[in-house]
């Protein structure tokens, strides 16, 4: 991981030529020093560039903003999002404490350069990881959806033709292959067949 886009919430934003307050150290400068590319960005338009070649996200929001912005970023590219926490953001975030918010990783100002380096490390195994897990998720999800087809289609064929389930499958797997089509696809074109003319059939 060498490349970090921060993204900065505009109440952070600080004027450095202000004599009224001493700006804290940006994120962005803490992380250059530690020796990544950095980018900052305020607004996702500000952000569209650099984030194509981010490594990571460094959100420095309140976490009553971290949703949101992970899912705008996330959504144009599939990276870890830490939360930077610091005394500007954990103070106006008091109010999120119980929301569900899961970031990948979290850094702070205090950090030393072998601290953040560890930081970062775990945090893109652990998102590598949930990444892994979502994708199998989804497969599974899908598998179940082909077999509900295919459970439907088979118990249609036996109704109509008076055979066991057993048939009905080696029935929908031979024209599947005289098709050249998956099982699943052959199911779901009887099962839509099927409901399509047991509708028009109650019309009539």
């Amino acid at each position: 991981m060498h490349s970090l886009l921060v993204i900065k919430s505009e109440m952070f934003t600080f004027d450095n030529h202000s004599p009224k307050c001493a700006a804290p150290p940006a994120p962005e400068h803490i992380l250059r020093l530690s020796g990544y590319q950095t980018e900052a960005a305020v607004t996702l338009e500000q952000a569209s560039l650099p984030l194509q070649d981010a490594d990571a996200f460094v959100l420095y929001v309140p976490i009553s903003e971290y949703t949101d912005w992970r899912n705008r970023l996330t959504a144009r590219k599939a990276a870890p999002v830490l939360w930077w926490c610091c005394e500007e953001t954990s103070s106006q975030s008091a109010a999120a404490c119980e929301d569900d918010v899961l970031p990948d990783g979290i850094l702070s100002p205090s950090m030393t350069e072998l601290e953040i380096h560890w930081s970062l490390h775990f945090s893109s195994r652990h998102f590598l990881a949930s990444q892994h897990w979502k994708t199998e998720r989804e497969q599974l999800q899908a598998r179940i959806e082909e077999r509900k087809w295919i459970d439907m289609a088979k118990e249609i064929l036996s109704k109509l033709r008076g055979i066991s389930e057993s048939e009905a499958y080696d029935h929908l797997r031979k024209q599947a292959m005289n098709e050249r089509k998956r099982i699943v696809d052959v199911a779901t074109s009887i099962v839509k067949a099927y409901q399509l003319l047991h509708k028009s059939s109650l019309k009539g």
